[in-house]
């Protein structure tokens, strides 16, 4: 059997691809006052809606992707929602060495989050019944 035909190596790799949101989602529901102070501390307001909206963002695309219910459109979420995320967060071009290497960096690998977003909606869109 070819690994890489595994049905369970592509819910593992989504899996990989998620991690970051499903974690980070679960954390902000579990430490909600947390999630209010996130959205402060970069100055989005009103914090309290915003940080509703991330936690049903992060958690219901990434269970989307997931479980393959509507997965393009989970995909398409969560690659829209991390470019304004990296462009509220990681603004290398405002910083100063050492802090703007690694921010830069970080903007950089979320372009990346991006593209493997893009890359699971092009899939699923091409091949609906193979996803």
């Amino acid at each position: 059997m070819n690994l890489f035909a595994a049905r369970w190596l592509h819910w593992v790799a989504l899996l990989a691809i998620c991690s970051a949101y499903l974690q980070g989602g679960l954390v902000k529901l579990l430490n909600f006052p947390g999630a209010i102070a996130e959205m402060q501390h970069f100055g989005l307001a009103p914090a309290t809606p915003l940080a509703i909206m991330t936690i049903a963002v992060e958690l219901g695309a990434g269970l989307m992707i997931l479980i393959g219910w509507w997965r393009w459109l989970g995909a398409l979420i969560l690659a829209a929602f991390t470019i304004g995320a990296t462009f509220v967060a990681n603004r290398f071009w405002e910083m100063q060495p050492p802090e703007q290497m690694m921010v830069m960096n970080a903007f950089f690998e979320h372009l990346g989050l991006v593209g493997a977003f893009v890359l699971i909606a092009w899939h699923d869109l091409r091949a609906p019944a193979a996803a």
